[in-house]
């Protein structure tokens, strides 16, 4: 028995009325005025004239999404309401309105259990208006328009999309995979934290196995496609009762069809309407014919995202965890080994020839088990073999993504921060990676990005497989200062969490709902151990994660400074690492020889600090460089790399140096210790920094406020902006067939010249 004909899902477009879903006029007026309150209440904290309190924020979106869940009537209510201020903003003077009241729309429709094809249409052509505004609002409104253009005609893809990769379900026509990578440092996270982090996100993925969400994703597209000609509870009740290979096949069909509507060059909304009309008369018609239920909408579910926790004990903990995401299911975990083993090649062997003297390879293995015999030693060339990378071509859409700063001296706010990735190859496997911490967690993740991508430069491996999305959740632990005051905290939080501050400060809605983490995360740990019943159902920080990494794909891009440090000790090797925020230098007391004591007596009042020699070369707007030499008398020297201000450029070391300044009273020589202001901003493409000292003076660094790295008895320090190792090995083959050719040609005219650390937002820089 057929339940609906094929004609009735052919003319089930916008005009037809049963394909929505009625709602009372005094249950309209009042939900209206409900959710307008809560938009205009948003509003209000983008201005921040929000009566609340600052812990508030964030609250305020996550409850209005929380409306819209529990009365999904409401949907297109929200959706009229957020239209219309959008058209507001965009055509008055409140334009820092329009990218967070996309932001919702786009995660309403996501959601939304039926939209009608003219609101499909109206939010269309707002989108399209976007493309006149500068960045990020182009950016932004360009890729809102071609997911409503690809929803619009097949309603529920981007929710099929989400929660096929998100809970990496099999599916053949759509095999994309993410996973969400949080890591925590238990050095600045406490076990507390870590465990209620931990127990919140098992809770609100406790039951979402594979057969609920198959089921949620065929129950959601047939909704959004049919609309009120679909009774969900009787399709639910279904589904549930058919055994998981049937619920499988199901889930296979409608996948493939909803597919297949987006691959074809017209794309018909009433194709598809009747292609999923056909799928379900075939799985609802042979069940028992019951009551009918009321056709009102009903709220799918939408999962949290695979959400997997670690303990960042191992720096290179990052790039094992990538292997091991996104190396096929036949290789064994043991193939890590070779993994480590294959990123430390080198092309110049230090062995000494003889082929029992390197170690075994999995060539050399299988002969000698089939071939015991012929183990005689043999001489080998002392050159390795270079084992065949893929072509340089191939790293292009990553080495190119910001080709616009290729030139390191450049600015990057005048060329543009937000990398463009709708031309992109899709990639099978997308990481996304989460860090929870302050800047030190931040100086960590620069320093395991730089080593991954050297380890890549050398051998691709993750990068041709995997897209990398990074997210940084800003997180102060004060247990450890419970009786600190809240201006004590303030004054905290601005000297630990520089990015977090810059971040909330050109993307206000990322300060509205991410940077409020910072002091709500910690609060999990002072909640009651025994289990809760709200905290399963709603918990707001996996909540919150799981939007930030859906909606955030804007990223600000920081660059990443390498600095060579050289040593007192001459027999010590000098050592390059990375820093993201600062690098500070302070002068680091030394004892004076024997020899020396005698004559110290004669000597005058030994003065603080040391003279240092600065040489650095000084960038104009123009990007013409001039060579600058300063001798300075100093006891402490600060390189400040992230900007107190949101106008100022990222790609500017604000040096400041503490000079001392000579003085001379009547009872004889003194010193004061002052701020020297004539080189605090240096807006360089290198710098060089030489301590010269007659009083055998060292300095002690430390990096990213890091005191895990920290070095002593530093003499000397060469801090400049860190190079793509792709550009590097791109210009190592360039230069070895021309020697002679100094500037970029070839490839390397097109590819991004510094490393970048981009951190996803909701905005990126909003100017």
């Amino acid at each position: 028995m057929n339940f609906f004909s094929s004609t009735s899902f052919m003319d089930s477009k916008e005009h037809c009325p049963c394909s929505s879903f009625p709602v009372p006029q005094s249950l309209h007026v009042e939900v209206e005025q409900d959710i307008l309150r809560s938009v205009q209440a948003i509003l209000r904290e983008l201005d921040g004239h929000h009566p609340g309190l600052q812990c508030d924020q964030g609250m305020r979106r996550w409850t209005l999404h929380k409306k819209i869940d529990r009365n999904p009537i409401s949907c297109d209510i929200l959706i009229k309401i957020l239209i219309k201020e959008l058209e507001k903003a965009e055509r008055g003077d409140n334009k820092h309105y329009i990218i967070p009241l996309l932001h919702i729309l786009m995660h309403t429709i996501i959601k939304a259990p039926y939209i009608s094809d003219s609101l499909y249409e109206r939010v269309y052509d707002f989108c399209k208006k976007l493309l006149t505004l500068p960045k990020p609002y182009c950016i932004v409104g360009l890729d809102c328009a071609m997911k409503i253009k690809n929803e619009r005609a097949v309603p529920g893809l981007s929710y099929q999309r989400m929660v096929i990769s998100e809970q990496n379900l099999r599916s053949k026509v759509y095999p994309h995979q993410e996973r969400v990578f949080v890591f925590l440092d238990p050095d600045l996270i406490s076990e507390s934290v870590c465990n209620a982090l931990l127990y919140e996100a098992h809770a609100a993925q406790g039951q979402q196995t594979p057969t609920a969400c198959m089921s949620y994703v065929i129950s959601h597209s047939m909704q959004a496609a049919l609309g009120s000609q679909c009774d969900v509870q009787r399709l639910q009740k279904t589904l549930e009762d058919k055994p998981t290979d049937v619920l499988e096949s199901c889930f296979q069909e409608v996948v493939a069809a909803v597919e297949l509507t987006r691959e074809e060059a017209s794309a018909d909304r009433k194709r598809f309407v009747e292609r999923l009309g056909k799928i379900y008369e075939k799985i609802v018609a042979p069940s028992a014919p019951g009551a009918a239920s009321l056709k009102r909408p009903q709220s799918i579910p939408l999962p949290s995202p695979n959400i997997s926790f670690y303990l960042w004990t191992d720096d290179d903990l990052i790039r094992k965890e990538l292997f091991l995401y996104t190396r096929p299911a036949s290789q064994s975990s043991e193939d890590l080994d070779g993994f480590n083993d294959q990123s430390r090649i080198s092309v110049v062997s230090a062995d000494s020839g003889i082929e029992g003297d390197l170690p075994p390879s999995t060539e050399e293995i299988s002969c000698t088990s089939s071939n015991k015999e012929s183990s005689r030693l043999q001489r080998r060339h002392c050159m390795k073999k270079k084992i065949p990378v893929l072509s340089s071509a191939a790293l292009a859409p990553d080495t190119c993504e910001a080709s616009t700063a290729k030139n390191s001296g450049t600015l990057h706010r005048k060329s543009g921060l937000i990398i463009e990735n709708t031309l992109r190859p899709k990639k099978m496997y997308t990481a996304r990676i989460v860090v929870l911490g302050d800047d030190r967690v931040l100086g960590r993740l620069a320093k395991a990005y730089y080593s991954l991508r050297k380890s890549e430069a050398r051998r691709p491996l993750l990068t041709v497989k995997a897209n990398l999305q990074f997210y940084y959740i800003p997180v102060l632990d004060l247990q450890q200062h419970s009786s600190a005051t809240n201006e004590h905290t303030t004054l905290y939080r601005m000297e630990c969490c520089e990015v977090s501050m810059y971040l909330g400060k050109v993307d206000p809605w990322y300060e509205s709902n991410i940077s409020t983490l910072c002091h709500m995360i910690p609060k999990l740990a002072t909640m009651p151990s025994s289990p809760s019943k709200q905290l399963a159902s709603d918990p707001f920080i996996t909540d919150v994660t799981s939007y930030y990494v859906r909606m955030g794909m804007q990223p600000v891009c920081f660059q990443i400074y390498k600095v060579k440090i050289h040593f007192s000790d001459v027999s010590q090797d000098s050592v390059e690492d990375v820093f993201l925020t600062e690098l500070r230098a302070d002068i680091q007391d030394h004892m004076l020889p024997k020899e020396s004591m005698l004559t110290r007596k004669k000597m005058n009042v030994e003065s603080p600090g040391t003279d240092i020699l600065i040489n650095y070369k000084k960038t104009s707007l123009s990007s013409r460089e001039k060579e600058v030499n300063t001798l300075l008398h100093s006891s402490r020297l600060m390189m400040k790399a992230i900007p107190t201000a949101e106008t100022e450029d990222l790609v500017c070391l604000n040096v400041s140096i503490t000079e001392v300044i000579k003085t001379t009273n009547l009872s004889g020589r003194s010193f004061c210790v002052s701020a020297c202001t004539n080189t605090s901003t240096i807006r360089t493409s290198t710098i060089e920094i030489k301590i010269k000292s007659m009083a055998h003076r060292t300095f002690t660094v430390c990096l990213d406020k890091d005191s895990r790295r920290v070095y002593n008895s530093v003499v000397r320090m060469e801090v400049s902006p860190c190079l793509e190792p792709d550009y590097c090995m791109q210009k190592m083959k360039v230069m070895q067939l021309s020697p002679d050719v100094h500037e970029d040609v070839g490839l390397t005219k097109y590819m991004s010249k510094s490393l970048l650390l981009p951190i996803n937002t909701f905005a990126g820089i909003v100017q």
